[in-house]
């Protein structure tokens, strides 16, 4: 007996060591790897606007009577590069125009107040400096869906429609489930800030979608080998600041204009989840909730069918 707990002690030593070893290999190789290409998390594949003293970045693309604005989810390391597979079958008929909020893709990282308004107000003045005008489609993912939500309220003449994908709505939420799983996101958000700084994260793969070319994911992946579960990230998902919104927005009437909700097979059981949306398209002057069997990030998954339902629903916003 003794004898087999010494080999298996040993065997319990050496596979720390090797997982030692791996960590330790795994972070000198990231950070070589941050330096030697470094230009492809720091050469903007937009443009840079100044908000707040701070680069904001702001992807355009395309020409069109209709302006398609997307935002991003939380946590979405680079919005454009996470948009490409259904914008780039957009562009041949709208402007599309992908918002990277700070601390998103190739804005900067900023300190202060992350709140809904605060988010809002650096978008939508970026979006002024660059001569992008309103009335936009706004076509929000996630965490988003509250900003989206916000400005179809607060700015009703700047928003033409919204193209939900599987989107965060005032309802959409049980703040005591919230308050529970807040130290389950505090343990995640350890395990992600440990990946990053030992360069696991460099190990996923950045074309979930299958539609990214090489050079994409090339990109993709320093952007969240550098910017990953960054504090501006991580400040604006705050679950008091979550609680907060919730309070906000459950007190105000849902915006009239058109949407078209995207709801995924994740969270499809979810009476709160489901019925915030369903809410939302109730409140619409033309709304459609449709269900997709795919993850979370149904872009990724069903951005041919997305895209030709959006063509649909904006000839539509014509008559």
């Amino acid at each position: 007996m003794k004898k087999a707990l010494k080999i298996i002690g040993k065997v319990f030593l050496g596979l720390l060591i090797l997982i030692a070893l791996f960590l330790v290999i795994m972070t000198v190789y990231n950070q070589i790897m941050l330096k030697k290409n470094k230009a492809l998390y720091e050469t903007p594949l937009g443009q840079l606007v100044e908000v707040d003293g701070h680069n904001m970045s702001i992807y355009t693309e395309g020409e069109g009577e209709h302006t398609i604005v997307f935002l991003s989810g939380h946590g979405t390391a680079s919005p454009i590069l996470d948009f490409k597979p259904l914008f780039s079958r957009l562009s041949d008929k709208y402007k599309i125009v992908v918002v990277e909020k700070f601390g998103y893709g190739f804005s900067d990282l900023v300190d202060g107040e992350r709140d809904l308004d605060t988010i809002l107000r650096q978008d939508r003045e970026a979006l002024e400096k660059c001569g992008i005008e309103a009335p936009y489609v706004l076509c929000p993912h996630s965490f988003s869906g509250y900003e989206a939500t916000r400005w179809a309220q607060e700015y009703p003449d700047e928003v033409e429609a919204i193209v939900g994908l599987d989107m965060c709505t005032p309802h959409c939420m049980d703040v005591n489930k919230l308050k529970e799983a807040d130290s389950g996101y505090t343990f995640l958000r350890g395990i992600a800030r440990f990946m990053k700084a030992t360069g696991i994260v460099r190990l996923f793969d950045y074309n979930e979608s299958g539609a990214l070319s090489d050079d994409d994911c090339a990109i993709y992946k320093e952007i969240a080998c550098h910017k990953n579960v960054n504090d501006t990230m991580q400040n604006e998902g705050n679950v008091e600041n979550i609680i907060a919104l919730n309070d906000d927005r459950n007190s105000a009437p849902l915006p009239t204009v058109p949407v078209m909700l995207y709801v995924s097979n994740e969270p499809s059981n979810d009476e709160y989840w489901v019925g915030g949306m369903q809410a939302m398209v109730d409140a619409s002057s033309d709304g459609t909730l449709i269900q997709l069997d795919c993850g979370h990030y149904v872009h990724n998954y069903a951005y041919e069918r997305i895209s030709q339902d959006m063509k649909a629903f904006i000839e539509k916003l014509n008559n």
